[in-house]
Protein backbone atom coordinates (compact mmCIF):
# COMPACT_ATOMS: atom_id res chain seq x y z
CA UNK A 1 0.00 0.00 0.00
CA UNK A 2 0.98 3.51 -0.52
CA UNK A 3 1.77 5.01 2.27
CA UNK A 4 0.71 9.16 3.64
CA UNK A 5 2.32 11.32 5.70
CA UNK A 6 0.20 12.21 8.71
CA UNK A 7 0.03 16.53 9.30
CA UNK A 8 4.06 17.40 9.33
CA UNK A 9 4.90 14.95 11.07
CA UNK A 10 7.04 12.28 10.06
CA UNK A 11 4.49 9.24 10.36
CA UNK A 12 3.58 7.41 7.15
CA UNK A 13 0.40 5.77 6.96
CA UNK A 14 -1.54 3.53 4.77
CA UNK A 15 -4.63 5.47 3.30
CA UNK A 16 -6.93 3.67 5.81
CA UNK A 17 -7.23 3.15 9.29
CA UNK A 18 -9.05 0.63 10.80
CA UNK A 19 -11.69 1.59 13.92
CA UNK A 20 -11.09 -0.82 16.51
CA UNK A 21 -14.46 0.93 18.36
CA UNK A 22 -16.23 -2.40 17.49
CA UNK A 23 -13.65 -4.59 19.53
CA UNK A 24 -15.16 -5.51 22.70
CA UNK A 25 -18.51 -4.56 21.11
CA UNK A 26 -20.04 -6.23 18.14
CA UNK A 27 -16.52 -7.85 17.83
CA UNK A 28 -15.73 -10.07 20.40
CA UNK A 29 -12.06 -10.91 21.81
CA UNK A 30 -11.77 -13.82 19.31
CA UNK A 31 -13.42 -12.19 16.50
CA UNK A 32 -11.01 -8.72 17.30
CA UNK A 33 -7.77 -11.44 17.18
CA UNK A 34 -8.93 -12.20 13.98
CA UNK A 35 -9.21 -9.28 12.77
CA UNK A 36 -6.17 -7.57 13.82
CA UNK A 37 -4.30 -11.07 12.35
CA UNK A 38 -5.81 -10.53 8.98
CA UNK A 39 -5.76 -6.42 8.45
CA UNK A 40 -1.43 -6.78 9.34
CA UNK A 41 -0.86 -9.84 7.56
CA UNK A 42 -2.02 -7.28 4.27
CA UNK A 43 -0.80 -4.35 5.13
CA UNK A 44 -3.46 -2.54 7.34
CA UNK A 45 -1.50 -1.64 10.24
CA UNK A 46 -3.20 1.86 10.82
CA UNK A 47 -5.20 1.45 14.15
CA UNK A 48 -7.89 4.18 15.64
CA UNK A 49 -9.36 3.55 19.17
CA UNK A 50 -9.99 5.19 22.15
CA UNK A 51 -9.52 5.12 26.16
CA UNK A 52 -13.25 5.66 26.13
CA UNK A 53 -14.07 2.68 23.93
CA UNK A 54 -16.89 1.30 24.65
CA UNK A 55 -18.40 2.40 27.78
CA UNK A 56 -21.51 2.84 25.95
CA UNK A 57 -22.53 -1.12 26.30
CA UNK A 58 -23.81 -2.46 29.44
CA UNK A 59 -21.25 -3.66 31.92
CA UNK A 60 -18.39 -2.03 30.28
CA UNK A 61 -16.27 0.96 31.60
CA UNK A 62 -14.15 2.36 29.44
CA UNK A 63 -11.15 0.82 28.03
CA UNK A 64 -12.17 -2.85 26.62
CA UNK A 65 -10.64 -1.87 23.02
CA UNK A 66 -7.56 -0.70 24.27
CA UNK A 67 -7.15 -4.00 26.25
CA UNK A 68 -8.44 -6.07 23.70
CA UNK A 69 -4.98 -4.46 21.64
CA UNK A 70 -2.90 -4.95 24.33
CA UNK A 71 -3.63 -8.54 24.61
CA UNK A 72 -3.08 -9.00 21.21
CA UNK A 73 0.21 -6.99 21.08
CA UNK A 74 1.17 -9.27 24.06
CA UNK A 75 0.72 -12.37 22.29
CA UNK A 76 1.33 -11.15 18.40
CA UNK A 77 4.51 -8.45 18.87
CA UNK A 78 5.58 -6.31 16.01
CA UNK A 79 4.82 -2.98 17.83
CA UNK A 80 6.82 -1.50 15.26
CA UNK A 81 4.88 -2.47 12.36
CA UNK A 82 1.55 -0.92 13.71
CA UNK A 83 0.90 2.97 13.92
CA UNK A 84 -1.68 3.27 17.21
CA UNK A 85 -4.07 6.15 17.59
CA UNK A 86 -5.51 6.55 20.89
CA UNK A 87 -7.56 9.26 22.47
CA UNK A 88 -8.40 10.71 25.68
CA UNK A 89 -11.18 13.78 26.74
CA UNK A 90 -14.57 11.98 26.62
CA UNK A 91 -15.93 11.02 30.03
CA UNK A 92 -14.75 7.76 31.50
CA UNK A 93 -16.74 8.85 35.02
CA UNK A 94 -15.67 9.94 38.44
CA UNK A 95 -15.05 13.05 36.97
CA UNK A 96 -12.23 11.50 34.62
CA UNK A 97 -12.90 13.38 31.28
CA UNK A 98 -11.91 16.37 29.26
CA UNK A 99 -8.33 18.17 28.32
CA UNK A 100 -6.53 19.53 31.86
CA UNK A 101 -2.69 18.54 31.77
CA UNK A 102 -3.02 16.55 34.97
CA UNK A 103 -5.84 14.46 33.78
CA UNK A 104 -3.91 13.48 30.25
CA UNK A 105 -1.12 13.02 31.83
CA UNK A 106 -2.93 10.42 34.10
CA UNK A 107 -4.94 9.31 31.47
CA UNK A 108 -1.93 8.25 28.99
CA UNK A 109 -0.86 6.07 31.75
CA UNK A 110 -4.27 4.32 31.69
CA UNK A 111 -4.00 3.89 27.96
CA UNK A 112 -0.50 2.65 27.98
CA UNK A 113 -1.12 0.35 30.62
CA UNK A 114 -3.97 -1.16 28.73
CA UNK A 115 -2.04 -0.81 24.80
CA UNK A 116 0.79 -3.09 26.83
CA UNK A 117 3.22 -0.54 25.05
CA UNK A 118 5.53 2.67 26.09
CA UNK A 119 3.93 5.01 23.42
CA UNK A 120 1.88 5.74 21.23
CA UNK A 121 2.01 7.28 17.66
CA UNK A 122 -0.83 9.52 17.58
CA UNK A 123 -2.60 11.05 20.68
CA UNK A 124 -5.91 12.95 20.41
CA UNK A 125 -7.83 15.24 21.58
CA UNK A 126 -10.96 13.54 21.84
CA UNK A 127 -13.36 16.80 21.73
CA UNK A 128 -12.70 20.33 22.68
CA UNK A 129 -13.07 21.31 26.01
CA UNK A 130 -13.04 25.39 26.09
CA UNK A 131 -12.66 25.35 30.13
CA UNK A 132 -9.11 24.69 29.68
CA UNK A 133 -6.64 27.18 28.01
CA UNK A 134 -5.69 25.93 24.66
CA UNK A 135 -1.61 26.50 25.49
CA UNK A 136 -1.96 24.18 28.72
CA UNK A 137 -3.51 21.43 26.76
CA UNK A 138 -0.81 21.39 24.40
CA UNK A 139 1.68 22.01 27.12
CA UNK A 140 0.29 18.69 28.55
CA UNK A 141 1.11 16.64 25.21
CA UNK A 142 4.65 18.47 25.04
CA UNK A 143 5.24 16.96 28.42
CA UNK A 144 4.21 13.32 26.48
CA UNK A 145 6.48 13.98 23.85
CA UNK A 146 9.42 14.81 25.54
CA UNK A 147 9.03 11.90 27.61
CA UNK A 148 8.33 9.69 24.62
CA UNK A 149 5.13 8.11 25.68
CA UNK A 150 3.19 10.02 22.50
CA UNK A 151 4.83 10.53 18.87
CA UNK A 152 2.68 12.72 18.17
CA UNK A 153 -0.54 14.72 18.66
CA UNK A 154 -4.22 14.79 16.62
CA UNK A 155 -7.76 16.69 17.68
CA UNK A 156 -11.07 15.33 16.94
CA UNK A 157 -14.35 16.57 17.07
CA UNK A 158 -12.87 20.49 17.00
CA UNK A 159 -14.13 23.91 14.88
CA UNK A 160 -11.99 24.90 12.38
CA UNK A 161 -11.78 28.37 14.58
CA UNK A 162 -11.00 26.34 17.94
CA UNK A 163 -7.96 24.21 15.45
CA UNK A 164 -7.00 27.26 13.71
CA UNK A 165 -5.89 28.83 17.33
CA UNK A 166 -4.67 25.63 18.31
CA UNK A 167 -2.18 26.08 15.35
CA UNK A 168 -1.47 29.58 15.83
CA UNK A 169 -0.40 28.95 19.46
CA UNK A 170 1.99 25.81 18.42
CA UNK A 171 3.48 27.96 15.59
CA UNK A 172 3.92 31.06 17.83
CA UNK A 173 5.06 29.34 20.99
CA UNK A 174 7.03 26.09 19.89
CA UNK A 175 4.16 23.56 21.52
CA UNK A 176 3.17 20.43 19.07
CA UNK A 177 0.77 21.27 16.65
CA UNK A 178 -2.13 18.81 16.22
CA UNK A 179 -1.05 17.26 12.94
CA UNK A 180 -4.48 15.63 12.10
CA UNK A 181 -8.03 16.30 12.69
CA UNK A 182 -11.08 13.42 12.94
CA UNK A 183 -14.33 14.73 12.69
CA UNK A 184 -17.26 13.28 10.86
CA UNK A 185 -16.98 13.17 7.02
CA UNK A 186 -18.45 10.52 4.47
CA UNK A 187 -20.68 10.84 1.03
CA UNK A 188 -23.75 11.64 3.02
CA UNK A 189 -22.13 13.49 5.89
CA UNK A 190 -20.05 16.18 4.04
CA UNK A 191 -20.81 20.08 4.75
CA UNK A 192 -19.84 20.01 8.49
CA UNK A 193 -15.79 19.28 7.03
CA UNK A 194 -15.78 20.38 3.78
CA UNK A 195 -17.52 23.83 4.44
CA UNK A 196 -14.88 25.41 7.31
CA UNK A 197 -12.18 22.85 8.48
CA UNK A 198 -11.02 21.18 4.95
CA UNK A 199 -9.96 24.07 3.36
CA UNK A 200 -7.99 24.80 7.01
CA UNK A 201 -6.53 21.66 6.88
CA UNK A 202 -5.09 21.72 3.51
CA UNK A 203 -3.78 25.46 4.14
CA UNK A 204 -2.05 24.34 7.28
CA UNK A 205 -1.12 20.56 6.27
CA UNK A 206 -3.32 18.69 8.76
CA UNK A 207 -4.21 15.35 7.40
CA UNK A 208 -7.85 14.13 7.94
CA UNK A 209 -8.51 10.93 9.30
CA UNK A 210 -12.54 10.77 9.44
CA UNK A 211 -14.55 8.73 11.48
CA UNK A 212 -17.71 7.47 10.27
CA UNK A 213 -16.37 6.99 6.79
CA UNK A 214 -19.34 4.25 5.77
CA UNK A 215 -22.01 6.26 7.90
CA UNK A 216 -22.38 3.15 10.28
CA UNK A 217 -22.63 0.54 7.46
CA UNK A 218 -25.15 2.75 5.61
CA UNK A 219 -22.98 3.14 2.51
CA UNK A 220 -22.02 -0.52 1.99
CA UNK A 221 -25.85 -0.82 1.26
CA UNK A 222 -26.96 -2.99 3.58
CA UNK A 223 -29.44 -1.20 4.97
CA UNK A 224 -32.05 -0.05 2.22
CA UNK A 225 -35.10 0.19 4.05
CA UNK A 226 -36.80 -0.08 7.90
CA UNK A 227 -36.82 -3.83 7.83
CA UNK A 228 -33.04 -3.50 7.24
CA UNK A 229 -32.65 -2.12 10.44
CA UNK A 230 -32.13 -4.96 12.93
CA UNK A 231 -29.60 -6.72 10.72
CA UNK A 232 -27.08 -4.86 13.65
CA UNK A 233 -26.60 -3.19 16.59
CA UNK A 234 -25.52 0.19 14.45
CA UNK A 235 -28.57 -0.59 12.52
CA UNK A 236 -30.53 -0.28 15.37
CA UNK A 237 -28.94 2.56 17.09
CA UNK A 238 -28.37 5.21 14.07
CA UNK A 239 -28.88 4.39 10.78
CA UNK A 240 -32.74 5.64 10.35
CA UNK A 241 -31.18 8.90 9.65
CA UNK A 242 -30.27 8.01 6.29
CA UNK A 243 -33.46 6.80 5.11
CA UNK A 244 -34.54 9.62 2.76
CA UNK A 245 -34.65 11.05 -0.53
CA UNK A 246 -31.03 11.90 -0.67
CA UNK A 247 -29.34 8.86 1.21
CA UNK A 248 -30.77 6.76 -1.27
CA UNK A 249 -30.10 9.02 -4.20
CA UNK A 250 -26.55 8.19 -2.61
CA UNK A 251 -26.90 4.73 -2.74
CA UNK A 252 -28.28 4.94 -6.46
CA UNK A 253 -24.61 6.59 -7.52
CA UNK A 254 -22.49 4.06 -5.68
CA UNK A 255 -24.34 1.12 -7.08
CA UNK A 256 -23.89 2.80 -10.12
CA UNK A 257 -20.56 3.58 -9.68
CA UNK A 258 -19.58 -0.15 -8.68
CA UNK A 259 -21.38 -1.80 -11.22
CA UNK A 260 -19.40 -0.28 -13.45
CA UNK A 261 -16.05 -0.60 -11.74
CA UNK A 262 -17.09 -4.08 -10.80
CA UNK A 263 -16.71 -3.78 -7.16
CA UNK A 264 -18.63 -2.78 -4.34
CA UNK A 265 -20.10 0.25 -3.16
CA UNK A 266 -18.57 -0.05 0.04
CA UNK A 267 -15.02 0.19 -1.73
CA UNK A 268 -16.59 3.15 -3.54
CA UNK A 269 -17.11 5.11 -1.15
CA UNK A 270 -14.09 4.69 0.69
CA UNK A 271 -11.90 5.28 -2.21
CA UNK A 272 -14.37 8.79 -2.86
CA UNK A 273 -13.06 9.58 0.35
CA UNK A 274 -8.93 8.77 -0.40
CA UNK A 275 -9.22 10.87 -3.53
CA UNK A 276 -10.14 13.90 -1.27
CA UNK A 277 -7.08 15.85 -1.42
CA UNK A 278 -7.54 16.73 2.46
CA UNK A 279 -7.51 13.29 3.35
CA UNK A 280 -4.93 10.73 4.64
CA UNK A 281 -6.70 7.80 5.96
CA UNK A 282 -10.44 7.66 6.47
CA UNK A 283 -11.76 5.29 9.65
CA UNK A 284 -13.56 2.36 8.91
CA UNK A 285 -14.35 -0.63 10.69
CA UNK A 286 -15.24 -4.32 10.27
CA UNK A 287 -17.04 -7.27 12.09
CA UNK A 288 -15.76 -10.13 10.17
CA UNK A 289 -13.11 -11.27 6.98
CA UNK A 290 -15.80 -10.50 4.85
CA UNK A 291 -15.96 -6.59 5.03
CA UNK A 292 -12.24 -6.88 6.14
CA UNK A 293 -11.77 -7.59 1.81
CA UNK A 294 -13.94 -3.82 1.63
CA UNK A 295 -11.10 -2.24 3.35
CA UNK A 296 -8.60 -3.86 2.34
CA UNK A 297 -8.84 -3.29 -1.75
CA UNK A 298 -10.51 0.00 -1.71
CA UNK A 299 -7.10 1.70 -1.87
CA UNK A 300 -6.59 0.02 -4.83
CA UNK A 301 -9.69 1.49 -6.59
CA UNK A 302 -9.07 4.74 -8.39
CA UNK A 303 -12.09 6.24 -9.18
CA UNK A 304 -12.08 8.17 -12.72
CA UNK A 305 -13.21 12.08 -12.71
CA UNK A 306 -16.65 10.99 -13.77
CA UNK A 307 -16.98 8.54 -11.14
CA UNK A 308 -15.52 11.18 -8.54
CA UNK A 309 -18.23 13.76 -10.28
CA UNK A 310 -21.52 11.31 -10.45
CA UNK A 311 -20.73 10.72 -6.33
CA UNK A 312 -20.51 14.39 -5.94
CA UNK A 313 -24.07 15.51 -7.73
CA UNK A 314 -25.75 12.64 -5.95
CA UNK A 315 -24.10 13.52 -2.05
CA UNK A 316 -24.64 17.38 -2.77
CA UNK A 317 -26.60 18.70 -0.04
CA UNK A 318 -29.14 21.18 -0.02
Amino acid sequence: MHLRRLGKSELLVPPICFGCNVFGWTADEARSFALLDAMTERGLTFLDTADVYSRWVPGHSGGESEAIIGRWLKTRGGRDRLTIATKVGMDMGDGKTGLAPKYILQAVEDSLRRLQTDYIDLYQSHRDDETVEIEAVLEGYAKLIEQGKVRIIGASNFTAERLAKALDFADRDGYPRYQTIQPEYNLYARSGYEAELAPLALEREVSCIGYFSLASGFLTGKYRGETDLDKSPRGQRSIGKYLNERGFRILSALDKVAHETETTPARVALAWLIAQPSVAAPIASATNLTQLEDLIAAPSLVLSTEAIEILNEASREG
